[in-house]
């Protein structure tokens, strides 16, 4: 089992970048498939980014190009820069991590990231 504690969000200007970083504890950090979700308000949950155990990347098309996801085993920590942030990404971004053979994801607490001028 492994618990997530996701932290960097805050307040910025559309055009602007946050780095957002979850941090893992627990055991085999390095086997989990890592993902962000995020959560704007009257919407669904949607993802946002992953990674796999390899460091294999996949995107969302509204974020593709402007966010980077990426993971460091060492630190058992996962990433997500975020650049030219637009006021619809605005949410709360949720770290995730699956491991092969589980049923459900374990999910951290959230971090509100706000865009707005």
């Amino acid at each position: 089992q492994v618990q997530l504690v996701e932290s960097g969000g805050g307040l910025v200007q559309p055009g602007g970048s946050l780095r957002l970083s979850c941090a893992a504890s627990g055991s085999s950090f390095s086997l989990y498939l890592m993902g962000w979700y995020r959560q704007a308000p009257g919407k669904q949950r949607e993802l946002v980014a992953r990674i796999t155990s390899g460091g294999s990347r996949n995107y969302a098309d509204s974020v593709k190009g402007r966010f980077t996801i990426s993971r460091d085993n060492a630190k058992d920590t996962v990433y997500l820069q975020m650049n030219n942030l637009k006021p619809e990404d605005t949410a709360v971004y949720y770290c995730a991590a699956l491991r092969g053979g589980s049923a459900s994801p374990t999910w951290g607490q959230g971090t509100q990231v706000t865009v707005s001028s």
